[in-house]
């Protein structure tokens, strides 16, 4: 299997995220703004078990061999949980700490899409 593009990956993760319901999928595209990775994908979930249904299904389905993850990190709560792939980082929050982190202000300068 060949090495997947950022842009492939973030594509696939919104695509799996919506696989378990992903609430408000939002690409943030920090190419320009960060040298920390290339994309945020920041979903909301109604509750902390489909918060962990999101992660773990993403963690399990995203291409095995092309694409590997660096860290699984999050509250015990699993009121937000953090998949870093490198190339993009997959925030899955409960909703209402999405709003307390408000990501998509924090970065206002990367370019937003809605997936």
């Amino acid at each position: 299997m060949g090495v997947i593009t950022s842009e492939a990956l973030v594509q696939q993760a919104v695509s799996l995220a919506k696989d378990k319901k992903a609430l408000r999928p939002v690409i943030l595209d920090l190419r320009e703004v960060s040298l920390v990775t290339d994309y945020f994908l920041i979903v909301s979930a109604q509750s902390r078990t489909q918060t962990l249904a999101i992660a773990d299904h993403l963690q399990k389905e995203l291409p095995q061999g092309s694409v590997q993850l660096i860290s699984r990190e999050g509250d015990p709560d699993g009121k937000w949980i953090l998949l870093d792939y490198g190339s993009i980082v997959v925030h899955v929050f409960e909703e209402e700490t999405r709003e307390f982190y408000s990501l998509e202000r924090l970065w206002a300068e990367a370019i937003l899409t809605y997936a």
